[in-house]
């Protein structure tokens, strides 16, 4: 019976509540498909800072490392703001994770059903057919880990703070070519955005990009938008796009828009991607929703663990070679919230469903 491991990381608020949903959702799907769950459960975040004093401990680092991926819930939250900004639980868990494991490929796709057109503040004539793109991320470099990086305080008393943007062309190869793959898998059809009319880093992002393509895949429709119009046009016709990708800053920027324009944080997942294979010679990933820990509503039992269960399928595709599998996932959570079992946060005047009954009409739709 082939075995998947994997580490679990949980998180905060409702974090715990939609990994034990999507958790069921993999242990009935193990149980059809013959495979067998293997997965070792550990703090991070805020539970990690009250319980190890630190939101990243190394006990947590070595279990993530001894399995094939990681399957991330939420972090961070009120109870953990007053704490210094660097030992806050989203800077001090998710970034050194990232850095850790060199995971440099983010890929969120952007998908709204069209049944659920009504979560989206885009006109519904705007989007008849829903929304379905993806956004490639490039996660480890940039202005978030560029050095030197500092405040100091001028000669005249004035206050200055330093970031610094760089990349390398390595760093832009490196995540060209994931995004190539994906837009293979797709329609063909990549677009590069950058700033590339005035940042120097933009410039080799273009040239880089431009030269990889024209080399390695010259299947693929390539275009390139600068940032700002870039914002704009998903704003004004998403659909414009099928798969585009940008370096750090932006991509942080466009996937949040991006998942404003699809209504609902609690449908979308993501798949952070390494450099290194995992035991099965598969890329090693970590696997979350887009959304955050909502402490508004945990504990209530209404959280949507759909972006949870969806970013479970995702860690099937990429890091255990299972596409069907993960395709099964994918079409039942569709069959089922267009089938009308939806949580409060895509209910739009219908009764609305708790979390645990909205997973288990994900697992009758299996």
């Amino acid at each position: 019976m082939p075995s998947l491991k994997f580490t679990v990381l949980a998180g905060d608020y409702i974090g715990p509540e939609v990994m034990a949903e999507a958790l069921r959702v993999l242990g009935h799907v193990a149980a059809r498909e013959n495979l067998r769950l293997d997965y070792t459960e550990a703090d991070v975040g805020g539970a990690a800072i009250d319980r190890h004093g630190t939101a990243l401990p190394e006990a947590t680092l070595r279990a993530c490392a001894a399995g094939d991926a990681i399957l991330f819930g939420s972090v961070g939250g009120p109870k953990w703001e007053k704490l210094p900004p660097k030992e806050q639980p989203e800077r001090a868990a998710l970034l050194p994770l990232r850095k850790h494991f060199t995971l440099f490929a983010n890929i969120r796709p952007g998908l709204l059903y069209p049944e659920l057109s009504d979560a989206s503040p885009l006109k519904s004539e705007r989007i008849p057919q829903g929304i379905d793109i993806v956004c490639i991320r490039e996660l480890t470099g940039g202005i978030y880990f560029g050095q030197p990086k500092t405040t100091t305080t001028l000669p005249d008393g004035d206050v200055q703070a330093l970031d610094t943007m760089v990349y390398r062309k390595s760093e832009i190869e490196r995540i060209t070519a994931a995004a190539v793959t994906a837009a293979r898998g797709r329609k063909k059809k990549l677009c590069s955005v950058d700033k590339a009319n005035v940042l120097e880093t933009s410039l080799l992002w273009r040239k880089t990009v431009a030269d990889y393509v024209a080399q390695h895949a010259p299947d693929i429709a390539l275009s390139h938008m600068y940032v700002d119009n870039a914002a704009m046009q998903l704003a004004r016709d998403p659909n414009q796009f099928d798969v585009f990708v940008t370096e750090n800053m932006f991509g942080d920027i466009l996937s949040d828009e991006m998942a404003v324009i699809c209504g609902s944080l609690g449908m979308l997942a993501s798949a952070s991607l390494g450099a290194q294979q995992n035991s099965r010679g598969l890329p090693f990933g970590l696997y979350e929703p887009a959304g955050g820990t909502a402490p508004d509503i945990a504990g209530k039992g209404i959280a949507n663990p759909c972006a949870q269960i969806l970013s479970a399928a995702l860690m099937l595709r990429y890091s255990f070679g299972l596409d069907a599998v993960a395709a099964r996932i994918e079409a039942a959570v569709k069959k089922a919230v267009t089938a009308g079992t939806r949580t409060g946060d895509i209910a739009f005047g219908r009764p609305a469903v708790g979390t645990r009954a909205m997973a288990d009409a994900i697992i009758a739709a299996l």
